[in-house]
């Protein structure tokens, strides 16, 4: 809206709700006093806020060459008009190539009264460019105002980066370090989740700092981003980042979740999940179905084999192969001397004895220096607790730790495979920045090993070869992560255990990725090899499985079972997807604990033919499935096909607009400098002074710097956007210096600010377009918008009200007119001259008149279809609060304690069920009540020559 405020006019950018009930409005300055400045100001305070009347507005000749001035005008209108219907307006266009799939997470949402949805797509289909696909459209609509992303802080950087090179949308990394840099800028007493609009933020980092989550629940988004939401599911233990996420999900209108591995086998864990999306969702969460969520669309999953027809370009299959080696002498020791191990004290808890030599049988698997760790930490535990009957199992486990530390090094053979497949089947070229390597190990005393031998024997520097590990801190294994896609980097190898293994990035420079030691999980299988196969990998992954051969009866059966884990993944990655299908496990603790369960079987059969005979019949027994595997089964919800919206503009491209509009600026002696390579389509602007304002308040990454004279470059071309993605890689930042230029981003948001400023207090221009209109026709462009109680536009018609010969002679929208008269398409001829718009003037109030009517009309169907919908949500309200009244009833019936501690409980929990339903019932009825009456705002008046 156009507001005048202590009597200059400001055009609202945003608007958010304040604690005493009012408003605050943050404007761009319109009149000559305030041009060019920003503003804020609270409703509550300001003695008078006049909202321009329409019918005064003021018309204006343009006199500019071709209508420039009025073009740039309508043009920043147009780019205002926010859509309010279900289809995809913006999403389609960010700088990658989508597929197909990757645009039903948004058409989903879109259908949904408030955007609340689970992406639980398998590991590397891209859940991190659906998410940004969906907040852009959020953003366009005016509902991504205020953005938070919440991930594992291996991912920040990444997250960070991924939105702003592709979606524009400028996310502020708060790390440790960034967290820092808040407290010393931000007043004690100011919440700094306020000072940042978009921030991310690692959830380990808040829930670790009391501080910093208080400030986060008294803050409010209109869209939070969880990336990696397994791991904010409620497992039984009340753990801080379930309680964290359970209160932000009551903090935003959207909210996103990320998950390929979404639950773990346990009911109450996805229903806490499901309900945070959506509190009205299920009422039991141990005892619900698919039909009790199934009409809400709130999740969304595919697998590699539902899509593999729309990406076999971007997604290479993949190319495995075990490799074996002989056991030497000194390992076939160790392994004779495990398998004889007798532990006396265990033996009156004979299965505490069999699993604890599994766990050692998994760490000898990985190396003998994680097995002697493990060996002469049991040792001493045994020792401290000074019992002379644990003597003989101390005894035992010494000459098995003996045997161990005859393994060096040289009678290491699977240290001794590592190289041969580095260097002969690898070919590996550590000259060769492009050609890096992933070697994963689950334990961090094989990872040192790995990590000081390798850079001796394979003679790397101290740059070139680095490990990454959990206890590192977040910012050294972000720089890590940027590195190693990086090509000018010198990094070439790296060593990570599996903190490596969930949602990074790893195959832009990498194709080439060892498993030094075989898990014991498919998921875990799944999640490492998802690294490097993943969407957009250019080269075919070759992934190798290091084994060793022994002699020894009871190690080869046990090494046969990581041989089924293996051909069990590949099995899954081509014919089923989900590995759980499987497993019926669902979580890699659960999978470990299977596998081991079948190691430690002292029976004679095969535990390899054990395992695969449990893989298989979990496959084909449908009767006993797991009751997740059956919503599931029913959640890849296929939106309606239906065409993107290709919205009109009065120019070519965002290109041709952005630099006609700084053409415009310059007109008028403001301090500007730009350059355009048309060849490149690429401009270079450097940031006046209050466009450097605007980005003190975005991430520091992306801001212009003195260095190289705040110059800002941009492009709208994809192509050239994607190519200086993969460019950066190259240089020392990997942050591109090429910024997709496009509606949401901040300069073009700047810019657009700019051109609603073209006309002067009160102003609207008239366009005499002689070559299609006649000069007794008057057509005046009109805005309506009806917003709901939280500012959010609802209905937003435009319509054109034509005269002929000075009477009424008809309404339409507005695209209905542009089809019938396409005055945007041809070059507009300005013939200048004396003019004299008196008879528009004179017919403008008689236009709004007429359209007031007509919107409402437009309103009334539009709100006819919230109250059908408001009534149906309320009802089901009412029915789930009394389900979930119900329920606690029966949840504390039986309830052993004293009775006031009971009640105690009882009560506290039903004031949470009352504040819950509360907040999410004045939620429905604010966005779902529309205004009754409409903002009208004159955009132009068409017409012919100056008429009689």
């Amino acid at each position: 809206m156009r507001v005048v405020v202590r009597d200059t006019e400001w055009v609202i950018q945003k608007v958010d709700p304040t604690s005493d009930g009012g408003y605050l409005l943050t404007c761009e300055g319109i009149s000559e006093l305030v041009n060019g400045k920003q503003g804020r100001f609270l409703t509550n305070l300001e003695q008078q806020i006049d909202v321009l009347d329409p019918a005064q507005t003021q018309l204006v000749e343009d006199e500019s060459s071709a209508y420039l001035t009025s073009r740039l005008y309508i043009e920043s209108m147009l780019r205002q008009r926010l859509p309010t219907d279900q289809r995809v307006h913006l999403g389609h266009k960010a700088a990658m190539d989508p597929l197909p799939f990757q645009l039903d997470p948004v058409k989903i949402a879109l259908q949904q009264p408030r955007q609340r949805i689970l992406i639980a797509d398998a590991v590397g289909l891209g859940k991190t460019l659906e998410a940004g696909i969906l907040v852009s459209e959020l953003i366009r609509r005016g509902k991504g105002k205020r953005i938070l992303v919440l991930t594992v802080k291996s991912m920040l950087t990444q997250f960070q980066k991924e939105l702003w090179s592709r979606f524009a949308i400028p996310l502020t990394r708060l790390d440790s370090t960034g967290i820092q840099k808040i407290r010393n800028r931000v007043p004690t007493n100011h919440n700094p989740f306020h000072y940042y609009d978009k921030s991310i933020v690692s959830i380990d980092t808040i829930k670790q700092d009391v501080e910093y989550r208080h400030y986060l629940e008294n803050a409010y988004w209109d869209i939070i981003v969880i990336d990696e939401a397994h791991n904010v599911a409620e497992r039984g233990t009340g753990s801080q980042r379930s309680k964290l996420a359970r209160l932000l999900a009551r903090r935003s209108d959207t909210l996103v979740m990320l998950s390929a591995t979404p639950h773990d086998g346990k009911a109450e864990s996805f229903a806490s999940l499901v309900n945070m999306l959506d509190a009205t969702a299920i009422a039991n969460p141990s005892d619900y179905q698919y039909d009790d969520f199934k009409d809400k669309n709130l999740v969304v999953r595919r697998f590699k084999k539902d899509v593999k027809d729309q990406m076999k370009q971007a997604f290479p299959e993949r190319h495995i192969e075990p490799i074996h080696s002989e056991a030497s002498l000194e390992e076939e020791e160790a392994y004779r001397r495990l398998v004889d191990l007798e532990l006396a004290a265990m033996d009156s808890q004979r299965n505490t004895s069999r699993l604890f030599k599994v766990t050692l049988e998994k760490a000898l698997f990985s190396s003998p220096m994680a097995c002697l760790s493990t060996v002469e930490n049991r040792i001493k535990n045994l020792q401290r607790r000074d019992d002379s009957e644990l003597q003989c199992d101390i005894n035992e486990l010494e000459s098995f730790a003996g045997a161990l530390k005859n393994i060096d090094k040289n009678s290491f053979s699977k240290y001794h495979s590592l190289l041969n497949t580095i260097k002969k089947d690898f070919s590996w070229k550590k000259n060769n920045s492009s050609d890096r390597l992933v070697i994963f190990t689950e334990s961090i005393k094989t990872l040192n090993f790995l990590f000081q031998n390798l850079k001796d024997d394979l003679k790397l520097s101290d740059k070139s070869i680095q490990a990454m590990h959990g206890g590192m801190p977040d910012t050294e294994i972000m720089q890590i992560v940027e590195d190693f896609g990086k090509e000018s980097a010198p990094i070439r190898l790296l060593v990570c255990s599996d903190v490596a293994s969930e949602g990074i990035n790893l195959h832009h420079q990498s194709h080439k990725m060892i498993h030094f030691d075989v898990p014991w999980s498919l998921m875990a299988f799944q999640q490492r090899n998802g690294r490097i196969d993943r969407y957009g990998q250019q080269q075919q992954p070759q992934i190798r499985y290091l084994l060793t051969k022994s002699d020894n009866g009871k190690i080869k059966g046990d090494m046969r079972v990581l041989e089924v884990l293996i051909e069990k993944d590949e099995q899954a990655q081509k014919n089923i997807g989900d590995s759980s299908e499987f497993t019926r496990r669902y979580s890699i603790e659960e999978e470990e604990q299977q596998v081991a369960d079948v190691m430690s079987n002292d029976g004679h059969q095969d535990p390899a033919a054990v395992l695969n005979a449990l893989f298989e019949n979990n496959t084909q027994n449908t009767t006993e499935q797991d009751p997740l595997a059956a919503l599931f089964a029913n959640t890849a919800h296929q939106p309606e096909p239906q065409e993107a919206v290709q919205e009109m503009s009065l120019f070519k491209n965002d290109m041709d607009y952005s630099q006609q509009a700084l053409k415009y600026l310059k007109s008028l002696n403001q301090t500007l400098n730009y350059e355009v390579d048309s060849s490149q389509q690429v401009l270079s602007l450097y940031a006046p002074q209050d466009l450097r304002q605007r980005f003190k308040f975005l991430p520091p990454e992306i801001q212009p710097n003195k260095d190289n004279h705040h110059m800002l470059r941009f492009s709208h071309k994809t192509e050239l956007v994607n190519q200086e993605i993969i460019n950066c890689r190259s240089e020392q930042t990997a942050w591109p210096k090429i910024q997709y230029l496009w509606p949401i981003n901040p300069v073009a948001q700047w810019l657009n600010d700019k051109m609603l400023c073209a006309f002067g207090r009160h102003q609207a221009p008239v366009l005499r377009i002689t070559k299609i209109f006649q000069a007794e026709e008057d057509h005046f462009i009109l805005s309506g918008l009806f917003p709901n109680r939280k500012s959010h536009p609802v209905v937003n018609p435009w319509l054109v009200v034509s005269f002929d010969r000075g009477n009424l002679s008809e309404i339409k929208p507005f695209e209905e007119f542009v089809e019938q008269h396409p005055f945007h398409i041809d070059v507009i001829t300005n013939q200048g001259g004396a003019r004299n718009h008196e008879r528009q003037q004179d017919l403008l109030p008689t236009a709004i008149a007429m359209a007031e009517p007509w919107m409402k009309t437009r309103r009334n169907e539009v709100d006819k279809e919230l109250s059908q919908q408001l009534e149906q949500q309320l009802t089901k309200l009412s029915k789930l609060k009394s389900k979930q009244i119900s329920q606690l009833e029966l949840n504390f019936a039986d309830n052993k304690q004293a009775q006031h501690l009971v009640e105690g409980r009882k009560e506290q929990r039903q004031r949470e069920i009352e504040q819950v339903f509360d907040e999410y019932q004045q939620w429905i009825q604010d966005t779902m009540t529309t205004e009754d009456q409409p903002y009208i705002q004159l955009v132009a008046v068409l017409t012919g020559s100056e008429g009689y």
